[in-house]
């Protein structure tokens, strides 16, 4: 009797019109920029046949566009002429060696184009894109009909089993449909159903002619969240007239990208916009893609068992495992490594013009780069240091072979993850930490908590190779009176143990003093996103009645816990270095809740009266009643300069090599290159 899986609905069989998916799970379309890469074709024909081998049911490519006129950027990825049909035949056939199906994603960016070709259904310029878009007359319109139907007619010839055709995130299609970005007064626009009229062309005739044999997948905006945009009602409607005009099935997006809401970062509760995705499902009558924030196989058999979802798309969740999939059907569900929802190498990396990959998993997007062999020469391997990049390091040696001793002086592993899970919506960073300790035990990683590693017991332990990553500690100023007893350290703050008054003062407005103050607007830490709070205080409609899904009444955020103000030396924005993709929500959600900002600000001295400094000149004192120093990191280097003078050879990585903002990323990314060197 063949064994019961746990996840009876996600790992069932589906069809989608004409194709068979092994699975519900899809990885959903993501921008890699692979295609700037040396070997483009060869890269990505590698990433993705290795999701495919983790048994991902379907497989969607970035965003390719029909047209010079649709890239998202000079020279981003374009499929409108036969030359190309061998570069996508090596990608098709390589994930379908693996098993898997795959689609190809058709992208017109209309007015977020980066680049001054952009046009647009009006001449409405984005907020995030400081271009103006020319107005596409209706000549063009039908030009781009007819390009659609000529990429899918070419996705068809590479062996594609199907398109998505690419309708949420406020590119062109989406712009089409609401009056936000279409105030046209022909028969491209004006009322609902000419707004709908351009998608709706698209999708009949890439129909009619592909026929029934391939499948025709629609993306679908569930939730615009902007002003201006489609009601539940509009948006049930547009989905039915899809199903009516030939589509197999509809992948759901969750706001613009220009959206004041956050949908896909870490604060984003699991699975928190379902309420939107099942607003489409009960009214059609064909397969319904969920989508946003699903990153467990828990919330995705939930979507599923509930009825609100046929099948889940997780874009990023692939990125940090490809082998997710086969993981759950082998009964391995602790080996996962689940994405943290941070953006930082992702839609970071993007926006910046760099080629994604992925915090947790540096290997993404670089299997060229970063393989995994076995080591020639298996040696003693002391790791000293259980942050990320220790971890990284130990994990990773020992996958190759390597006998690897991980030394710890505190009770627990994780080194400053064990900070950053106490912020309140990071507590992601609890399966970061349940990851390795998985692949500690599983690679028989040798653990000595409650251990400072010292020059003695290195050298007793007979090591080979010592691979270094201490970490920091923070870092004191010099400003008189910083020994007051209103002065505590960030480290006491997130650890709970500092008492912390009502008025309180954040030296520090990077990384860490956006945390703290996040800590201390909620009053407690540790806590996962509440999807009701959340909606409630991100003005979201839950009754689907208003444009776009927002509320009249606005963001609705509770009073704070305590009343903040956040001070940083530098003149320039607060919040700049934060990340791209995040940053923005972490300023707004303070901003809500009566944080104030200084920066530009010299400080002269804390004393009972309170802090006193200065800024543009003018002598200022704040009363306080407690100062939390967030003012950066200084490396712990000790042991590594006792190692150097013993002329024993060590590697120094993470934040013992470079302590700037506490950096997961980077810290990972050399933890691993290190283990792959040895």
């Amino acid at each position: 009797m063949p064994k019961q899986t746990p996840y009876p609905n996600a790992l069932a069989p589906i069809t989608l019109g004409s194709v068979t998916i092994r699975n519900r799970f899809m990885m959903g379309s993501m921008h890699t920029r692979l295609e700037a890469m040396d070997h483009p074709t060869e890269r990505q024909a590698a990433f993705y046949a290795e999701r495919a081998r983790g048994d991902v049911g379907l497989i969607v490519t970035g965003g390719y566009s029909p047209s010079e006129n649709g890239l998202i950027e000079e020279g981003g990825p374009l499929f409108n002429s036969v030359s190309q049909l061998p570069e996508h035949q090596k990608i098709v056939q390589a994930v379908h060696d693996e098993g898997g199906k795959i689609f190809l994603q058709i992208l017109h960016s209309g007015r977020y184009a980066k680049d001054d070709n952009i046009v647009g259904f009006s001449d409405i310029r984005s907020p995030i894109n400081p271009r103006t878009p020319r107005v596409l007359s209706g000549q063009e319109i039908e030009q781009i009909i007819e390009d659609f139907v000529e990429c899918a007619d070419l996705a068809q010839q590479a062996g594609y089993d199907g398109v998505e055709i690419m309708g949420s995130e406020g590119y062109l299609l989406c712009q089409a449909v609401v009056e936000r970005t279409n105030n046209r007064t022909d028969e491209w626009g004006g009322s609902f159903e000419k707004r709908i009229r351009f998608p709706l062309e698209i999708v009949r005739r890439v129909r009619q002619r592909a026929g029934s044999g391939l499948g025709i997948m629609y993306r679908i905006s569930a939730l615009d969240l902007v002003d201006q945009g489609a009601t539940g009602d509009e948006t049930v409607r547009f989905a039915q007239a899809l199903e009516e005009a030939g589509v197999d099935v509809l992948n759901t997006g969750i706001g613009w990208h220009e959206a004041r809401v956050p949908t896909i970062a870490y604060m984003v509760p699991r699975g928190g916009f379902q309420f939107a995705i099942a607003n489409i499902k009960k009214n059609v009558g064909i397969p319904v893609i969920a989508s946003n924030r699903i990153n467990t196989p828990d919330v995705a058999e939930e979507l599923i068992a509930s009825g609100a979802a046929d099948m889940v798309s997780m874009a990023r969740p692939m990125l940090a495992d490809p082998y997710f999939v086969k993981k759950m059907i082998e009964g391995r569900k602790n080996e996962i490594n689940v994405c943290i929802g941070c953006n930082q190498a992702c839609l970071d990396y993007i926006f910046s013009f760099k080629v994604t990959t992925c915090l947790v998993n540096p290997r993404a997007c670089r299997e060229f780069d970063y393989k995994t062999e076995p080591a020639q020469t298996q040696k003693r391997i002391a790791v000293v240091g259980s942050g990320p990049a220790g971890l990284a390091a130990a994990v990773n040696a020992a996958e190759r072979g390597h006998n690897v001793t991980l030394f710890e002086a505190a009770t627990e592993l994780g080194g400053q993850m064990n900070l950053a899970k106490k912020v309140p919506d990071k507590t992601e960073f609890y399966e970061l930490i349940r990851y390795f300790s998985s692949q500690l035990e599983k690679n028989h990683v040798k653990v000595k908590l409650n251990t400072l590693a010292t020059l003695e017991n290195l050298q007793e332990g007979g090591f080979e190779d010592v691979i270094l990553a201490p970490g920091i500690v923070p870092r004191i100023p010099d400003i008189p009176g910083i020994d007051h007893p209103c002065v505590v350290s960030y480290v006491d703050v997130l650890q709970g143990r500092a008492k912390v008054g009502q008025q309180v003062a954040i030296l520090g407005a990077g990384g860490i003093g956006f945390d703290t103050a996040m800590l201390l607007i909620h009053g407690k830490g540790d806590s996962a996103p509440d999807t009701a709070e959340f909606l409630h205080k991100w003005g979201v409609d839950l009754s689907l009645k208003e444009p776009g899904g927002l509320s009249p009444e606005g963001p609705q955020f509770p009073e704070p816990s305590h009343q903040i103000t956040l001070f940083q030396r530098k003149p320039s924005r607060m919040g700049k270095t934060l990340g791209m993709s995040t940053g923005w929500a972490l300023r707004l959600e303070l901003e809500y809740s009566g944080v104030a900002f200084e920066p530009g600000v010299s400080y002269r001295k804390i004393d009972d009266e309170g802090l006193h400094y200065t800024q543009n000149g003018v002598d200022k004192t704040l009363a306080i009643d407690t100062i939390v120093l967030c003012t950066g990191q200084e490396p712990m280097r000790g042991l590594y300069d006792e190692l150097q003078r013993a002329e024993i050879k060590a590697h120094l990585i993470g934040g013992a090599k470079e302590a700037a903002e506490l950096d997961a990323l980077r810290a990972i990314d050399e933890g691993t290159q290190v283990a792959l060197a040895i």
